[in-house]
């Protein structure tokens, strides 16, 4: 059987709604504070990381890009939580995901976020990992943190595979 190959599509609020929220100034409305020092821009994000005890937590991830053409194995999922992501790096990344429920590799999408923009995956969206491009890459990640079982992963049947344009 030959590997499916996965096209990343541009990252919009609207294709990325049904696995969570784009983070991003330009979806964003401005709101000056700090007396006209500051713009706010609130993204509106649907944060969840209460359940089961749990508490927010605030990290930097740092993601070394793997090899191109990206093979995609496995996804994860947190049921308890949502988990946001925004680079502090000024490279791209990948996304991936899949739909809540049951995991089925035909769903699965890829987006190409640019350096301006985040993701908050909602609770249950199957993801793959941090998947940077073009060098190593920090994000500032606001997840869970706390006791409980809140990662699924699951080994795909057959690899999927992603050529990044150069």
């Amino acid at each position: 059987m030959s590997q499916r190959a996965l096209i990343p599509r541009p990252l919009t609020a609207a294709a990325f709604a049904p696995f969570g929220d784009v983070l991003s100034v330009a979806d964003a409305i401005p709101k000056s504070i700090n007396y006209g020092h500051t713009m706010r821009y609130d993204t509106g994000a649907a944060l969840s990381l209460d359940a089961q005890n749990g508490r927010p937590g605030i990290s930097i991830f740092r993601a070394t890009p793997l090899a191109n053409p990206i093979k995609i194995t496995l996804m994860e999922r947190h049921p308890l939580s949502s988990q946001a992501f925004f680079p502090l790096s000024k490279h791209p990344f990948l996304v991936v995901v899949a739909p809540k429920g049951d995991l089925d590799p035909a769903k699965i999408c890829t987006f190409l976020a640019t350096p301006d923009q985040g993701v908050n995956y909602h609770p249950g969206v199957w993801h793959h990992y941090l998947l940077a491009l073009n060098g190593i890459s920090d994000f500032l990640v606001v997840d869970r943190l706390g006791d409980g079982e809140n990662c699924d992963e699951v080994h795909l049947p057959e690899p999927l595979v992603v050529e990044i344009p150069q």
